[in-house]
Formats: C-alpha cells, sequence, structure tokens
C-alpha cells in the first residue's frame, strides 16, 4: 500500500504512527501540499478533494479522510475495539477531534508554524486560542480518570489526538497547564514502535 502524506502534517502522521505501533508495511511519498501537490492532476485522480492523507491499496482502491484510514488499517486489531458501546466512545474521539479539536489547534499551529503568523492572520490566530483551551479542558478531564481516552488501553481515539496534541504548543497552547495531558504524551511516546512527527 501507499501513504500520500506530509510529514509536518498531524493528520498524515497520524497514519504513519498507527501504521508503525502496528507493524504495517507501506510506501510513504511524500506530498507538499505548499508545493501544489495535492492539485495536480495526477493526485486528484486518486483523490479528487485533492486532501491529504490519501491511502491507495494494492488493488488501486483510495481512501481520504484520516480518521478513516486509521480506522481502516485498525480493523481487526486491539486499537479498535470490537464492543459496540466502546467502538461508539472511540469514534465520539475522532469527531471531537475533527470539530472540537483540529480546528483551533491544528489551524493556530498552521498559521504560526507553516506561515509564520503573518500580520493579516494573528486575529485569526488569537481567535483559535480559546477554543483550543477547551477542547484541551475536556480531554485532561477525561485522562484525569483514566490512562487513555477510552479507558485502559491504546485505541485510535489516542492517535488522533496525539497527533496535534502533542505539538500544540507550536500553535500557542501551553501544555504544561495540563498534567494528565502531559503524561498521557508521555505514555503514548513510551510505546513499542512509536516513530516521531519528523
Amino acid at each position: 500500500m501507499k501513504i500520500y502524506g506530509d510529514f509536518e502534517s498531524g493528520n498524515c502522521y497520524k497514519v504513519r504512527l498507527v501504521a508503525s505501533i502496528l507493524g504495517i508495511e507501506h510506501e510513504w511519498i511524500h506530498t507538499d501540499i505548499l508545493a501544489g501537490d495535492t492539485k495536480t492532476s495526477e493526485f486528484l485522480k486518486l483523490n479528487p478533494n485533492g486532501k491529504i492523507p490519501l491511502l491507495v491499496l494494492d488493488d488501486g482502491h483510495c481512501l481520504s479522510e484520516s480518521n478513516a484510514i486509521l480506522n481502516y488499517l485498525a480493523a481487526g486489531s486491539e486499537l479498535l475495539p470490537s464492543d459496540s458501546f466502546l467502538l461508539a466512545l472511540t469514534q465520539q474521539w475522532q469527531f471531537f477531534e475533527q470539530y472540537s479539536h483540529e480546528p483551533y489547534i491544528a489551524v493556530a499551529r498552521f498559521i504560526n508554524s507553516y506561515l509564520g503568523l503573518p500580520e493579516e492572520r494573528k486575529e485569526e490566530y488569537e481567535s483559535k486560542q480559546e477554543g483550543g483551551h477547551k477542547a484541551l479542558v475536556a480531554m485532561e478531564k477525561q485522562l484525569t480518570q483514566s490512562p487513555f481516552l477510552v479507558g485502559e488501553s491504546l485505541t485510535v481515539a489516542d492517535i488522533s489526538l496525539y497527533a496535534y496534541t502533542h505539538v500544540a504548543e507550536e500553535g500557542g497552547f501551553e501544555l504544561s497547564r495540563y498534567p494528565a495531558i502531559q503524561n498521557w504524551l508521555n505514555r503514548i511516546s513510551a510505546l513499542p514502535n512509536y516513530v516521531g512527527m519528523t
């Protein structure tokens, strides 16, 4: 299988991390969004939405959207619960990541780290801070009750949220305010087959 992605993207990193943890062999194809790699006719044939990450299977089937890719790769493993309620909780956190976490923390990081915090986007950057901290508070609350987001063991919910949380400070979010999150980050980075973002 092939994975099209950017090493600096949290959404792409999720896929690389789950593939590493599960020992899934793949070819990584570096795709630079700022250079227009996702706008080429060749890429758009694979994903008309023009986004990464993109998974291309050996049979030619393509799958986009990071959390969908995670769940596909994790199917049948301990990372995707078979119990219907635990599976729903896992997905609940993945939806939380996409709607309550990523739009604030990832966007603030993009404006600051990718774009260098240009003057014309400072107001937008600052507007992301409140929502990002609200998401971190929700995670902190859960992680004071259990070592991982869905209980005692790692799931794709943790990987989904780890990707942008562990670099949240690049978006201006001071993680020292969240000791349970810091402990959770350390638990994940200590896992066998862990790989860093770059």
